[in-house]
């Protein structure tokens, strides 16, 4: 099974081809630059270095949400252009999901942290059992506070990764009552590798998706939408 991989749901844009087992290639990019314009440079470099075939592909990961609104836009977009021209489906593969699976095998519980502004964080619990990812809390939007407590509930050691750790680093210092640790750099961001793997186990499973029906899941309103609303209830209160 051959998959194609697009990462757009932060600041890190990521193309991936994986093999069955293998992984072919992985464009990632983490600089000032809008993913509008690097997704589609990026994939048209790597399919050229692997000599790929898009026609050949069964199908295509895409980070599928939580995340930055316009990000996961653009990938969702990308995403159903190519399955709408190539006929292949679209894989939706939760963002957060796909971030614990940066740090496959570990003994610790994981704990993506996405910034979601506000003091709040895209966020779940996660371990790893034979090998297979297992969900304690699944992807949500919370206020730190409230992860934070759920984890000092555990009792257990934890791994944090995600932008959120930098902008909580000194709160979860402060708050934490069991041991940390931090993922390295090499694992620490969104990565279509891990989107492309993931992936292929939710098409095994039967998660797929027409290209035409293809959106993604913002998990909460976008700031816009919050405003607005804001407005519409002050409006009712006058």
């Amino acid at each position: 099974m051959k998959i194609l991989a697009i990462e757009c749901s932060g600041l890190v844009a990521g193309i991936a081809i994986t093999e069955d087992e293998n992984l072919l290639g992985e464009y990632t990019m983490n600089y000032k630059k809008t993913h509008s314009q690097t997704i589609l440079p990026m994939l048209d470099e790597l399919a050229n270095m692997i000599e790929l075939d898009l026609n050949t592909i069964d199908a295509i990961a895409v980070s599928n949400g939580p995340g930055s609104f316009t990000g996961l836009r653009i990938g969702s977009a990308t995403a159903k252009g190519l399955g709408l021209a190539l006929n292949k489906p679209i894989i939706p593969v939760p963002t957060v999901d796909a971030l614990a699976y940066n740090v496959w095998g570990v003994q610790e519980q994981i704990c993506p942290l996405m910034d979601a502004r506000r003091q709040q964080v895209y966020t779940g619990l996660y371990t790893f059992s034979n090998g297979k990812l297992q969900t304690r809390i699944a992807q949500c939007a919370v206020d730190i506070c409230e992860i934070v407590e759920k984890i000092n509930e555990t009792q257990k050691a934890t791994v944090f990764l995600g932008d959120g750790v930098p902008v909580f680093e000194q709160y979860l210092s402060e708050h934490l009552t069991v041991p940390y640790l931090f993922a390295p750099a090499t694992c620490n961001r969104q990565r279509a590798a891990s989107v492309a793997v993931l992936g292929q186990k939710l098409y095994e499973a039967g998660i797929i998706e027409n290209a035409s029906s293809h959106k993604p899941d913002y998990l909460r309103l976008s700031q816009a939408e919050r405003e607005r609303q804001e407005r519409e209830r002050d409006f009712k209160i006058c």
